[in-house]
């Protein structure tokens, strides 16, 4: 295994920079031209402090702005680029045909606002996609209003809340395990409940006897990852289950981990009532660079009423239509219907595969995952926390804290190594119940081949690690960006989020020096 990736490295302007006046030579339409608006009435509604004379926007010609954009692309990294097993993530492969669907004129030429009578094919998409969600995961009802995961989160704890609030409670308490993603607890505060964290047993599972000492009537419900983030399917769920209900508390099921069992075990089997999927991790729509995600929110038929608008229904005198929310509904956590294509790029993975597809798609990720996790556990200075010997799902979790000890080399000077490679870093020190956490999660689509290269790198590595030490802290050395200061990094006066903030901290550096 050689080092012989090499990012691509240009010394690339903004396009501020670059930008010149009269680059184009077409002559630019304004929206008036072409429409019938009253502009001058428009503009009157308009705020006068949102008014403005001129857009501050970079003038640059066509093949300007091609290479430009062009060039950033050389110095990124997404799956079409190479093995990304960010644990957790699920960051698949996904398929072109899905993009395509979602780029179909009748699709993407649409307005919410429309009257349903010509969006009734859309509307039908969803009313499907609906049947088949339900189906994946044993609930009754599904709403695809949150825009991302932890937005679904957010309306499941709120759901959670106003079940209680109905029957005249008002339940302060969610339950997180330690293991749980961080969005679980935050999501849970937001909705204005209190967090109480039960331990992981020795087995990296809930640790059902504390669970038991915690549960009581102030408790709203627990939200649980199944499998969870160690990457092991609670074997004691049931106990967990009766031990909720027996309190009336909800079971809140974070579908971040759904992809190993889809097909093959059911949330709404197992016991929960509430459950958000990941339509960008399991079902395959892009979620890289923030977006756009998709977090349907899905109920058992007891709590349909809570559930935020819009819902799709079906009559034949009425055809596809929006219902009217009940008075029990949480109501609206977004503007119009949700993110609609990314709910079309998921309905055409799932016709795709069918049934038999999404459960192989399953197993062949739990396969690739242990398959990994064997060729690990036998390298030096790696270590299985929790049981090594217990098959793990879809992601696995070791840790370097022996390596760490052994060579003062850390996971994230692992992390940075691999970069040198053409891998992408997987998760790390997460969940944070294991020291030196290194996160792996393969997913089905990518070969054998890769997972093996893959294990050879990281045999090399901590070989390295051993001998040359200093070489891994330097790394990445091959990035179009080397390592990087993260405190800084993620410092407020670091950050330049924009072209209008990097002139205004120039400016006010001028004018500092001047005085």
């Amino acid at each position: 295994m050689s080092e012989d990736y090499r990012q691509a490295r240009w010394p690339e302007p903004l396009l501020f920079e670059i930008a010149r006046s009269n680059a184009s030579k077409y002559k630019a339409v304004t929206w008036h031209d072409e429409m019938s608006y009253d502009r001058e009435s428009i503009i009157e509604s308009i705020p006068k402090s949102l008014l403005r004379e001129n857009l501050n926007l970079p003038e640059v010609s066509e093949i300007e702005v091609i290479r430009h954009f062009t060039r950033l692309s050389q110095m990124n990294y997404s799956v079409s680029t190479g093995f990304y097993p960010l644990g957790s993530c699920t960051m698949k492969y996904n398929p072109v045909g899905n993009e395509e669907v979602a780029m179909m004129d009748e699709l993407i030429n649409i307005h919410p606002l429309q009257d349903v009578s010509t969006v009734q094919g859309c509307l039908e998409i969803l009313y499907r996609l609906e049947k088949l969600l339900c189906t994946v995961t044993g609930m009754d009802r599904f709403s695809f209003a949150p825009a991302a995961g932890a937005h679904g989160e957010f309306a499941g704890c709120l759901i959670m809340r106003k079940y209680h609030l109905v029957k005249g409670e008002n339940r302060k308490v969610i339950i997180v395990p330690d293991s749980a993603h961080g969005t679980n607890p935050a999501s849970a505060s937001m909705a204005g409940f209190e967090i109480e964290e039960v331990q992981s047993d020795n087995k990296g599972m809930v640790n059902v006897e504390k669970l038991k000492e915690m549960m009581g009537e102030d408790v709203a419900g627990l939200m649980l990852t199944n499998p969870n983030t160690i990457g092991l399917f609670e074997n004691r769920i049931k106990e967990i289950v009766e031990i909720i209900h027996s309190y009336d508390g909800l079971l809140y099921y974070d579908g971040a981990n759904l992809n190993a069992i889809a097909g093959i075990v059911r949330p709404g089997d197992m016991g929960f009532d509430i459950v958000h999927l990941n339509l960008h991790k399991t079902f395959s729509t892009p979620h890289g660079g923030g977006g756009p995600g998709s977090g349907p929110i899905g109920v058992k038929k007891r709590l349909e009423k809570f559930l935020p608008p819009p819902l799709i229904a079906f009559s034949p005198e009425r055809g596809y239509y929006f219902e009217e929310p009940d008075k029990k509904s949480i109501g609206r956590i977004k503007a119009f219907h949700g993110n609609f294509l990314v709910c079309v790029k998921a309905y055409a993975y799932l016709l795709r595969l069918g049934w038999q597809g999404l459960r192989e798609a399953s197993e062949i990720s739990v396969l690739a995952s242990n398959y990994l996790l064997s060729k690990l556990k036998s390298m030096e200075g790696v270590i299985v926390p929790f049981d090594p010997e217990l098959p793990r799902k879809h992601e696995f979790v070791v840790s370097f804290k022996k390596l760490l000890k052994d060579t003062g080399v850390s996971t994230i000077d692992i992390a940075k190594r691999l970069l040198d490679y053409g891998f992408h870093a997987p998760t790390i020190y997460f969940p944070l119940i294991v020291e030196e956490a290194f996160m792996v999660e393969p997913t089905e689509t990518e070969p054998k081949r890769e997972l093996d290269r893959y294990a050879e790198t990281l045999r090399q590595i901590i070989k390295e690690a051993y001998t040359a030490p200093e070489n891994i802290k330097k790394a990445p050395t091959n990035m179009s960006v080397n390592r990087v200061d993260e405190v800084k990094a993620n410092h407020p006066r670091t950050i330049t989020l924009s072209w209008k903030i990097y002139t205004k901290r120039i400016k006010s550096k001028e004018e500092g020096e001047e005085k």
